[in-house]
């Protein structure tokens, strides 16, 4: 991941320019390779970068050949060869990055540019011409991105990756909404990302699962997200979305280290398609192609996953088996309950959220990221988004009904960026680790929430736990001739949510030091400027008055509490729901 900071219509951009470098540089965890800016009439875009593609010349803001366009994005685009490949004009490429495709299809298609683009990104584009600003976010929200305005500069618009590096310029901050952009020439938002499930979420979908369409769109979203000139991995909790990827992951591993030993022996010094030997495409690219095939370098001659938690938990156990199974080169790491306790502030600093759910399970991914790092890995694969697109939470067996479901289903993935999606970008670009989410690919979306809900519904007489469509598709019991995916009692594993997988002790600890941190009195007598957003627990006490130690209270609106529908329970936890064969003593 990278950061990006950006103002447009600042009075005097060049005695800003230091502030804004100095904003820039408060994201600096997440791209720490190189910085970049630069200033056209009066606006200035500063970009901090993590280089994965592009490796050797891709550092931003980018620019057309006129300098007439200016760029800084976050993000990767994975059909760019495609999109150069079917440019209607001219372009004088001058990096190999993925993102200087932007530039063109901004020329070519206007504020509709976003519409093309198959990837995770947040970018601000400056026209000089038209002295004009486009700012884009990606359909779902998987890199995190903010929008602010200053009542000292009002006719400014700020940009930024993260809170920290706006709060300091402005006094009114929301969280850049996903699948819209922005036109300076409008002043305006507009939603571009228009899928029928989404914006009529009560047209209920009606087609029949096709299990062979599922495996084989989500197939092909974990291979494009292979993309890459670094090393890179897994992150692999053992439950079934992290082990669905990890097992496509290392086929196709096992596969490109196959084309890599032809290529290896081939006497014309390329891949045999115009290639090069160490797997970049035509052009020194990688990428997929329009018939889905991969072109990337593997740094790594064996995949590498990873795995935390405290000592023998659930979740750790499990990975372990899955990896042996798959043969990955696996490392797992414990924590303490000290180490979290000890992170908490400096989480709660990168997350910018007091949300219970997502401080109690970006924790231990926090002390992952920073391992990983450690090991020279810069990108991971993550199985987030899947519990919202199936109904994967344990509450959702309580769904009254095929349509109830559905619609919590695309109120789960409509705020996937105020949750897991900015717990899987901001617990791993705090150490300038990017994270890439399969599940969340527009392709598999399209496939997957269009499937008649009643597919999707949890009934354990019949015995179909919560997810089980995803199960079955990857289930090749009836198909002999294909490897399994994997170990039966992997693919059918109750679903474990990240903080509980850890190591129940985690959330307990977490508790108990609530009690000792926030008294009765206090929860009584909640701040003023807290308004209507009172915790309703201790721990939500604790986390909001550390949230407040980092940021000023209007950032508080950019914040959404993650709670079960249908279920009595405040608390997240999988384990608070009754239908978990693990849940709490009081529930039993």
């Amino acid at each position: 991941m990278c950061g990006i900071f950006a103002c447009h219509c600042h009075p005097d951009v060049q005695k800003f320019k230091p502030t804004a470098l100095k904003m820039g540089k408060a994201v600096r965890h997440r791209g720490p390779d190189w910085s970049g800016n630069w200033i056209a009439n009066k606006t200035i875009l500063v970009h901090e970068r993590l280089s994965i593609v592009g490796v050797d010349s891709g550092a931003q803001p980018l620019l057309n050949e006129e300098k007439t366009v200016s760029l800084a994005v976050n993000g990767e685009i994975y059909n760019h060869r495609i999109l150069r490949k079917g440019l209607k004009n001219p372009f004088k490429f001058s990096t190999h990055s993925d993102c200087e495709v932007i530039i063109p299809l901004y020329l070519e298609h206007d504020i509709d540019a976003p519409k093309y683009l198959d990837g995770m990104f947040s970018w601000v584009l400056h026209d000089k011409i038209q002295d004009r600003v486009i700012a884009a976010r990606d359909p779902i929200g998987i890199t995190s991105f903010y929008m602010g305005r200053s009542s000292t500069t009002p006719g400014a618009v700020y940009f930024a990756s993260e809170l920290k590096c706006l709060h300091p310029v402005c006094d009114d901050i929301i969280s850049f909404p996903p699948g819209h952009v922005y036109d300076s020439k409008m002043d305006k938002l507009t939603r571009y990302y228009t899928p029928k499930w989404l914006v009529e979420p009560s047209n209920i979908p009606t087609t029949p699962v096709d299990y062979k369409l599922l495996r084989t769109t989500f197939e092909k979203s974990v291979r494009k997200r292979l993309m890459a000139e670094v090393p890179f991995g897994v992150l692999l909790s053992g439950g079934l979305d992290s082990s669905l990827v990890a097992s496509i992951a290392q086929r196709e591993t096992l596969r490109l280290n196959a084309l890599a030993a032809k290529r290896s022996t081939s006497t014309n010094g390329t891949n045999g398609t115009n290639g090069e030997l160490d797997g970049h495409a035509a052009g020194h690219l990688v990428g997929i192609d329009d018939g889905d095939e991969l072109a990337t370098v593997q740094i790594l001659p064996q995949l590498h996953s990873f795995s935390i938690g405290l000592p023998n938990a659930p979740d750790a156990i499990a990975a372990k088996e899955v990896a042996d199974f798959l043969g990955t080169k696996h490392h797992t790491f414990t924590f303490t309950i000290e180490d979290g306790l000890n992170a908490l502030s400096d989480v709660i600093y990168h997350l910018e959220s007091f949300d219970v759910t997502t401080i109690r399970a970006s924790t231990p991914m926090f002390l992952l990221s920073r391992k990983i790092k450690a090991l020279g890995v810069k990108m991971v694969l993550s199985g987030e988004g899947s519990d919202e697109i199936f109904g994967g939470y344990l509450y959702f067996v309580n769904a009254p009904d095929k349509k109830a479901f559905h619609e919590e289903n695309v109120r789960r993935i409509k705020n996937l960026h105020l949750s897991d999606c900015l717990r899987a970008n901001k617990s791993t670009s705090a150490w300038g680790v990017e994270a890439r989410v399969p599940f969340l690919d527009k392709a598999f979306l399209d496939v997957a929430m269009n499937i008649d809900p009643e597919d999707k519904l949890i009934k354990k007489d019949q015995g179909r736990i919560e997810k089980y469509i995803l199960r079955k598709a990857f289930d090749t019991t009836d198909e002999p001739e294909t490897e399994p995916y994997l170990p039966d009692k992997i693919l059918w594993r109750q679903k474990e949510q990240f903080s509980d997988g850890v190591g129940y002790g985690w959330i307990d600890a977490l508790k108990d030091n609530a009690e000792l941190q926030v008294t009765d009195e206090m929860m009584k007598n909640p701040k003023k400027e807290w308004g209507d957003d009172i915790p309703d627990s201790k721990e939500a006490y604790w986390y909001r008055t550390i949230f407040d130690e980092h940021f000023p209270p209007y950032c508080a609106k950019t914040v959404m509490r993650w709670t079960p529908t249908w279920s009595d329970q405040t608390d997240p936890s999988g384990r608070a729901i009754a239908f978990h064969e693990s849940a709490y003593e009081a529930k039993k």
